[in-house]
Parts: structure tokens; sequence; C-alpha cells
């Protein structure tokens, strides 16, 4: 078992930033991917970013530019540094966890993002 606990959330005028952290708990493999999906009220659960244990990064073209992930391999925790944040990106932003070797999953708590003036 993987447990995660996410932080970061917030209210923010558009064009502001926020960062979100993700720490990663348990039965860590070294073999992994960690990111964010975003849920917004009426929509699809979609993928922002992803990082894998190697350090190859993709994201969501809608937030290609504009956010940055990274991660820190010891201290099993993924960032999300998002800039120039519009009232699209508001959402819940779900951070997960992905072992790769026992192809499971596993899911954060949840974080709100508002952007909003």
């Amino acid at each position: 078992q993987v447990q995660l606990v996410e932080s970061g959330g917030g209210l923010v005028q558009p064009g502001g930033s926020l960062r979100l952290s993700c720490a990663a708990s348990g039965s860590i493999v070294s073999l992994n991917a960690m990111g964010w999906h975003r849920q917004a009220p009426g929509k699809q659960r979609e993928l922002v970013a992803v990082i894998t244990s190697g350090g190859s990064a993709n994201y969501a073209d809608s937030v290609k530019g504009r956010f940055t992930i990274s991660r820190d391999n010891a201290k099993n925790t993924a960032y999300l540094q998002m800039n120039s944040l519009k009232a699209d990106d508001t959402a819940v932003y779900y951070c997960y966890f992905m072992d790769v070797l026992n192809r499971r999953t596993y899911w954060g708590q949840g974080t709100q993002v508002t952007v909003s003036s």
C-alpha cells in the first residue's frame, strides 16, 4: 500500500501561482510515476501532468508552458508549480502514484484549486 498526502491548494487570482505537493509513503517501488489529474464541476477527470521516477515528464496541452512538475525521489515527493493560472484551471486536483511493476495506482484525497478575482 501507498499513502499520499497532498498540500498546497487554495484561492488565487487569475495570473497568479500556486504550488502543489504530494508526499508518498509506504511500499514505494523504484519504478513508478507520480502526477496529478484534475476534475472541474460537471467535467470528466483529466490528466494534468505526470513524471516518472527517471524524471521524464508529460503535460496536458492546456497547461504546457504554465505548469511544471518535478519530484524529489529521496523524499518520495512530487511538486506541481502552477503559473499564469486561469479560471479554467479551477478544479479539484488529485495526486496519484503509479506502481508500474505491480500495475497499481493510488490516489490522494484531492485539493481544491480556485482561480477567481
